[in-house]
């Protein structure tokens, strides 16, 4: 029997009401994620960072702070994947907004899984401009896909509306959860 998995994650966190909220979400549905923090976040709330553990999730770096590769200096930018990584003791590693410089990676992929997506839900959009989100969602939700979400404020909205019935969608149809193994 082929078993359809995919890999859910979560950005930009821990953000104590959201990801408290998604880890609760998850534990219902009996599904796992890997969070992609940033380390100034995971300092504000270590908390978090242990009741994400503890409930059995991964724990990925999203940077120190939300760095635009691209439009940072390598040096700069390296320092900061680093400064992350030290923070959540992880060699999971997310660059912010998908993009880094070639150069950036080079250096970075001796160090650490790169982790991109291949779909990005675009919960961060506000709900007025995104009535097809979990029609999107469910089209693009293949076995194997890497699917990006944020436990962010500013996505806080969306996942309230469409997350639960994406998690109820993906039981019905015999999908999985998956963590990312090394």
């Amino acid at each position: 029997m082929n078993q359809k998995t995919i890999y859910l994650t979560f950005d930009d966190g821990p953000t104590p009401k959201v990801t408290l909220w998604v880890l609760a979400l998850l534990n219902k549905y009996q599904f796992n994620a890997t969070f992609f923090c940033l380390g100034k976040q995971a300092l504000q709330y270590p908390e978090l960072i242990e009741d994400i553990k503890k409930a059995g999730h991964g724990i990925g770096n999203h940077g120190l702070e939300h760095l635009k590769g691209w439009t940072t200096g390598n040096k700069v930018y390296i320092e900061n994947t680093r400064k992350g990584a030290n923070i959540l003791n992880t060699n999971l590693f997310r660059p912010p907004y998908g993009k880094i410089s070639p150069i950036q990676w080079l250096i970075l992929r001796k160090q650490f899984h790169i982790v991109f997506w291949n779909y990005l839900s675009k919960d961060y959009i506000p709900q007025e401009k995104n009535k097809h989100f979990l029609k999107k969602l469910i089209r693009n939700t293949k076995s194997g896909r890497i699917i990006v979400f944020h436990d962010s404020e500013k996505a806080f909205p969306i996942l309230q509306t469409y997350l639960e019935d994406y998690f109820f969608w993906l039981k019905t149809n015999q999908f999985h959860t998956s963590l990312f193994s090394l």
